[in-house]
């Protein structure tokens, strides 16, 4: 990091900076010298990317290729209610822009991929992974471990937050903890199960934290530990991470050497169950063969919005109350987005059902593409 002096205006933005001896003058040119990529403008991505550009991180990179929806707005809070509808990274841009110009952003409208990941990693000197979903999660981490670059990592879920430091110079990385995904379908992603709103922005400052502290050069990182809090119990955990001699992309005999998409995802519906859209679902409905529509969200989420004629078994409960349904009718199985579903549609299947479809996209490819009348949350 070349690191370039600072102007009288920088002085006086930074002053509090300055009168830090761990940070002082030349800690904030290292600042304004290094590039930060966020991987992702949402919930962890907005607190992270505002509190770097306020820092005064010389050039941060945004990846993302999402639009503002209003529901993005309970948590994401570098975009505003005038955004909803505008992609996230010129939402993102614009609000850096008005918090500091002093900084300069560099956007990629583009998914983290094995095709750009190399050039992405390379590019920056820290990444912070504000990712939403595993794939995206695994080729973040690996490409981190591959190409030498620290990965101030967090995740929310609910009520709970994680951070830690990974690939950092003799530290572990994320597959030390999880070598492998889960089975797709196996964690319900936010969407499905909801965050509280101040959440990501806890786990996204101590993600901005982080980056600063290894750009810096002082404190103690979490290197080698992993952070857990708990937002219901005001509580934090702190816990010893060592890296794995066997882990199979930083261990001492890597399996794991090129760099490889993961099927796995919070988000991603159980392959071998059958689909139907909602259009198919709504011809059906149309001409007369109303199958039996399956609704396995919970009641607090029928009471906002429900499919018509609609059966309401919450998947918790659904293994005890199979006998309710009938095994030679044809049913279509739906929740919010299609997670919940994929795994009601496989259990159905594994009991016997033959006529069993999931109901591709969940409520909200209905209200998307069917009527836009019912309440989106």
């Amino acid at each position: 990091m070349d690191s370039g002096g600072l102007t009288t205006r920088e002085r006086q933005r930074y002053s509090r900076h300055l009168l830090l001896p761990e940070v002082g003058e030349e800690g904030q040119r290292r600042l304004k010298a290094a590039r930060v990529l966020c991987v992702g403008a949402g919930g962890l991505g907005s607190p992270a990317a505002l509190y770097l550009a306020a820092a005064g991180v010389g050039t941060l990179g945004l990846v993302d290729f999402d639009v503002v929806d209003v529901s993005n707005l309970q948590r994401q809070i570098i975009h505003g209610t005038p955004d909803v509808g505008r992609s996230k990274l010129e939402s993102a841009e614009s609000r850096i822009a008005a918090l500091n110009p002093e900084v300069r952003v560099e956007t990629f409208d583009a998914h983290f991929s094995v095709a750009n990941a190399k050039a992405l990693v390379e590019a920056f000197d820290v990444i912070v992974d504000g990712t939403d979903n595993f794939p995206a999660r695994y080729l973040v981490n690996d490409a981190c471990v591959m190409y030498g670059r620290p990965n101030a990592w967090g995740s929310i879920f609910r009520f709970e937050g994680q951070a830690s430091v990974f690939a950092a110079p003799g530290g572990p990385c994320y597959r030390c903890l999880h070598p492998e995904p889960p089975p797709p379908g196996l964690v319900p992603s936010c969407a499905e199960a909801g965050v509280l709103g101040v959440l990501p922005g806890i786990i996204g400052t101590i993600q901005a934290t982080e980056a600063l502290k290894l750009i810096l050069g002082i404190g103690e990182p979490l290197i080698g530990r992993f952070l857990v809090y708990d937002a219901l119990k005001m509580r934090f955990r702190d816990l010893k991470l060592p890296k794995d001699p066997d882990c199979p992309v930083c261990g001492l005999r890597p399996v794991i050497t090129t760099l490889r998409e993961s099927a796995a995802s919070c988000e991603t519906r159980a392959g071998a169950a059958p689909e139907l859209s909602v259009r198919e679902l709504k011809a059906r409905i149309d001409a007369g063969r109303l199958p039996l529509i399956l609704d396995v969200r919970e009641p607090f989420e029928a009471a906002i919005c429900s499919l018509p004629g609609a059966r309401l078994i919450p998947l918790g409960e659904l293994p005890r109350r199979l006998g309710e349904l009938d095994r030679s009718a044809e049913i279509v199985v739906h929740c919010k987005s299609g997670g919940r579903s994929a795994r009601a549609t496989a259990l159905l299947q594994e009991r016997g059902f033959t006529r069993v479809f999931n109901l591709t996209g969940g409520i909200l490819q209905w209200i998307s593409e069917i009527d836009g009348t019912l309440a989106r949350y």
